[in-house]
């Protein structure tokens, strides 16, 4: 269950963040990340944004008559469609973004999406929790290219091993969708594709950095065609990262070693595609990531070394093609898998060896213009291999399917889906999404959803504490949204949500000592959420601010280490050979299990300049005032830092 807090809001950042939000939406010109509007066929486009061999998005709506209104996104609806379009909150961060970021990980870039919170326990490396729209950390679905890489003995996976060197682009679904990806979609879903190859001569790309904390980063990697004529593509990259850190934990607080904890992290990104002929395309994907983490256990002796080895590594093969006129489909088997090796003073304590094998088929039929059906069947086995506890294979076979189609101004969007788990039986989900479109600009939405969580390995089967009669999380949602999108303004939402959860794992005493883990809880999260992504004349302009109430309703307090006000703001101007930019992120206050942690604002600056049309500097300088605050009780944050990128990419 969800651990309650009492929060209380640092009302003055967000007065003035609410006040700029409030002026600039109505007013300032601007446009959204341009994209044309022909969409390529599905035999034309990438694997991760392939449309299921549509010349067109997905029930096109009236703003397809602005032709560079916003790029093409597949998370909302498992196809491809318009940013625009999604009747789901959803956000996109481009290779455009990831390079104007000054984050270096995955949870850095997340900070930037609405509804989105991330905790870290110390610096790069250590343990990253995402709280969307104020649901836990194993209540958001994260994939990579698709693939589940979750834990199975957490019920997570390990955002902080998911360097930004290896990603193309990152979508964000806020929201129930569990009727379109399964367990675990509560809160939303993060879909993360990693880098693919291009239709153009193999080009070869490197880059080194400097900073504080004696951080080292180096990257080198190279993608094209390997054909003249671009049927197969591949890409390639390799990187590596290292800093010493700083103490996790205050000493003051806690009996922990004072020492550094640095931190190491390899790892490695690969795609090859091949075009067998216009209607069918087969491909493969790796990525890996080794992390060594140093971290502070405040329940050890000040002399003890701990570190956490740990690999995310997902591998996968695809086939898309084109059956009929009117039928597509899509074939993929993938494996996602997640160590984590705990040691303390060198010798091997704790090790958690999860394996998600998956197999998905996908068909989508298109027997209007505007009217579409997709039916899929999803295979997943799920294993752990521990040395503290054993625990049988998980097998779940799911089928899903889902209809979208315009009636006139009016947009519709239902999916349906049912998983059938082997250790605890089955769940249903659904999602109902309406969209009506009052001209080309302005549009309202809803939608009603129902989702779920399964219990984790840990849940159902570690000693002594886990029970293998419990039953998955539920949750009930509902929202509205009003959104402006126009190539002069961009792209604007504002939407307002419930979610109500309900059969939450909470670990009760049963006698001294000995907590079991039973379906007791009870939570609720209501909020409003606004978005916005354009640009104000050559300055690129990205926003989010959210107010919410999450709030445990057995104790009637709010949920752990969630503020109740947060946003973010960040901007970058193209100046002759210069790039420059700036990021704000701001929180309120938040709770953690009794204990309060303040507000904060940290300011972030950017310089990139272009030496030559190859080699290209960049500087950054993170918490530029310096700002002392905490994401999580006794663990300590980065003070103001200062980096230095040489970079170098063959034209």
């Amino acid at each position: 269950m969800l651990t309650p807090l009492y929060l209380r809001v640092a009302r003055a950042p967000f007065a003035a963040l609410a006040a700029v939000f409030a002026c600039v939406v109505p007013v300032v010109p601007l446009a959204a990340h341009a994209q044309p509007a022909d969409t390529p066929s599905a035999s034309a486009m990438p694997e991760d944004r392939w449309d299921g061999g549509t010349t067109a998005p997905a029930a096109a709506s009236p703003l397809a008559d602005a032709p560079m209104l916003s790029p093409i996104v597949i998370t909302a609806d498992r196809r491809a469609q318009r940013l625009a379009d999604a009747i789901a909150q959803t956000t996109l961060f481009d290779a455009q973004d990831i390079a104007d970021t000054t984050a270096r990980d995955l949870p850095g870039l997340l900070q930037f999406a609405p509804g989105a919170q991330i905790v870290r326990n110390g610096g790069p490396g250590s343990t990253s929790s995402l709280f969307l729209r104020g649901a836990s950390s194993t209540q958001s679905l994260v994939l990579i290219d698709g693939v589940r890489v979750d834990s199975v003995s957490q019920g997570s996976m390990q955002l902080e091993q998911i360097p930004l060197d290896q990603i193309d682009h990152v979508e964000v679904v806020n929201g129930n969708v569990s009727a379109l990806y399964g367990s675990g979609a509560i809160g939303g879903v993060v879909q993360v594709f990693m880098r693919d190859g291009g239709n153009h001569p193999p080009r070869f790309h490197f880059d080194v950095e400097y900073g504080s904390y004696h951080t080292q980063r180096q990257a080198a990697g190279v993608d094209g065609a390997l054909d003249k004529d671009g049927r197969t593509t591949f890409s390639v990259t390799l990187a590596r990262a290292k800093t010493d850190g700083f103490s996790s934990i205050d000493p003051a607080l806690a009996p922990v070693n004072p020492n550094a904890n640095g931190y190491f992290n390899e790892s490695v990104s690969a795609s090859l595609r091949h075009k067998l002929n216009d209607e069918w395309d087969i491909g493969v994907r790796y990525f890996q990531s080794n992390g060594n983490d140093s971290f502070d256990n405040p329940f050890g002796l000040p002399t003890d070394l701990n570190n956490l080895h740990s690999k995310v590594q997902t591998a996968s093969a695809f086939a898309n093609g084109k059956l009929t006129d009117g039928w597509t489909t899509r074939f993929v088997a993938a494996t996602g898998n997640d160590r984590s090796n705990t040691s303390l003073n060198g010798d091997y304590l704790y090790r958690y060896d999860s394996d998600n094998r998956q197999y998905t088929w996908q068909n989508d039929f298109t027997f209007a213009r505007d009217h579409k059906l997709q039916l899929g069947y999803e295979h997943l086995d799920q294993t752990l291999d521990s040395n503290q506890y054993t625990a049988p294979e998980r097998h779940v076979n799911s089928v899903f399917g889902g209809y979208t189609g315009r009636f006139g101004n009016s947009q519709i969007q239902a999916n349906l889906r049912r998983d059938q788990y082997s250790d605890f039986g089955g769940a249903n989900s659904y999602y109902l999404g309406y969209g009506y479109d009052f001209n080309e600009h302005w549009k309202v939405t809803a939608s009603w959803s129902d989702a779920f969580r399964a219990p984790s390995f840990n849940d159902l089967y570690f000693p002594f504490s886990g029970n293998p009669l419990i039953q998955p999380e539920r949750s009930h949602s509902v929202e509205a949204g009003l959104q402006y999108a126009s190539d002069a303004l961009g792209l604007m939402k504002l939407t307002a949500f419930e979610t109500r959860y309900t059969n939450l794992i909470d670990y009760v005493q049963t006698e001294p000592g000995i907590y079991v883990a039973e379906n007791v809880g009870h939570a609720k999260v209501q909020g409003i959420e606004g978005s916005w992504a354009g640009h104000v004349g050559k300055t690129d302009v990205r926003a989010a601010v959210t107010f919410q109430n999450p709030v445990d309703e057995d104790t009637h307090t709010d949920l752990n280490r969630r503020a109740r006000h947060f946003a973010s703001f960040a901007a970058n101007r193209s100046i002759g050979g210069w790039r420059v930019g700036g990021e704000w992120l701001v929180s309120g206050e938040r709770d953690d299990s009794g204990t309060p942690l303040g507000g904060y604002g940290i300011v972030n600056l950017s310089a990139r300049y272009n030496i030559t049309k190859a080699w290209y500097v960049v500087a950054q300088i993170q918490n530029l005032f310096d700002k002392d605050y905490e994401l999580a009780y006794t663990y300590n944050t980065p003070r103001r830092g200062a980096y230095l990128t040489l970079g170098w990419q063959q034209q």
